[in-house]
């Protein structure tokens, strides 16, 4: 008996002396700078969700000059988060060993913003009025617009992303995000009235992940570990106390504050960003192959894809969660 109590005392101390298992270090670059719409993989972080499951995440916030899908298509990063479902489709395009293997967004942020004004009460109402469309949008969300709407390249203004003209114009429509641009104008004064291109029928997913196609293949319980982590980072981020993702939020970028913060939090529950369509019954990060056929679909009569683009090369649903 005294002997076996050594043995076991002698076990004990050589665990207890090996090192810990080394974790799989994963640099995750984000789209803008740290910002709520980012609060769920910044959730994920200060709740030990990606340490729990073997993960070393860096979240690498974005900014000027900053191009996830370039990053990606180069092999310079593993993982990246697209703002649209256009990321995935100029991957595929480009040929870049690149997937999306989920949809954090189930409806995309961008809105088109007027003042209180009796003449415009929908999207179609705004045919033929001057709407500040920033320069990427041109080229995407704006021939959307074209297409459903009879919108005319005439009545585009050039959006430089300074909210200044529309507050000084009662008669000015720009584009913006939910969670951002109409508290900018609230706190300047003005009454916004906002229209979510999703709510009428913009397909596009959003804050989606994606990740080296190497990886996927090579170590897919990596890319299981950093859906699942994420994916509860944003259950708790929408659902419980954000507050521990917000310092870390501010950490990364001491422009932000808790107002805004709030603002978009709000917001992103409000207009059930995350938390809609196919997410109410597959769960959060639900992806449909019927919803990306549709949106590429939209978008090869658009003429902003050629025929026969093919959105299964840049899109793995092995690692979602089963509903």
């Amino acid at each position: 008996m005294m002997m076996r109590r050594l043995i076991l005392c002698g076990l004990s101390l050589l665990l207890l002396a090996l090192p810990a298992a080394a974790q799989q270090k994963l640099v995750f670059a984000t789209d803008w700078r740290a910002q709520a719409e980012h609060g769920g993989f910044y959730q994920a972080l200060a709740a030990g969700l990606y340490k729990a499951r073997g993960l070393d995440v860096t979240l690498r916030q974005g900014g000027v000059g900053m191009d996830p899908q370039q990053l990606l298509a180069a092999g310079a990063i593993d993982a990246a988060m697209g703002s649209n479902g256009y990321f995935t489709l100029n991957l595929v395009e480009a040929g870049a060993p690149v997937v999306t293997v989920a949809a954090l967004f189930q409806k995309d942020p961008f809105i088109l913003m007027s003042h209180d004004r009796p003449d415009v009460n929908s999207l179609a109402d705004m045919k033929g009025k001057p709407i500040s469309i920033g320069d990427p949008s041109v080229h995407t969300i704006w021939r959307y617009l074209k297409s459903r709407y009879g919108y005319e390249d005439a009545q585009i203004r050039k959006y430089t992303f300074n909210i200044a003209p529309f507050l000084v114009n009662k008669q000015a429509i720009q584009q913006g995000y939910a969670t951002s641009e109409p508290l900018t104008a609230i706190k300047a004064g003005a009454k916004p009235k906002v229209f979510l291109l999703a709510d009428y029928g913009y397909l596009s997913y959003a804050a989606t992940i994606m990740v080296r196609k190497q990886l996927a293949d090579q170590k897919p319980e990596v890319v299981r570990a950093f859906v699942e982590a994420s994916i509860e980072g944003w259950k708790q981020y929408l659902n419980g106390d954000p507050s521990a993702a917000n310092a870390l939020i501010k950490r990364d970028n001491p422009e932000m504050d808790d107002e805004t913060l709030a603002y978009a939090r709000s917001k992103m529950i409000e207009y059930g960003l995350v938390e809609s369509g196919d997410a109410l019954q597959q769960g959060i990060g639900a992806m449909t192959p019927e919803r990306w056929d549709a949106f590429t679909k939209q978008m090869v009569e658009l003429g902003i894809y050629k025929p026969g683009i093919d959105w299964r090369q840049g899109v793995d649903f092995r690692f979602l969660p089963k509903p």
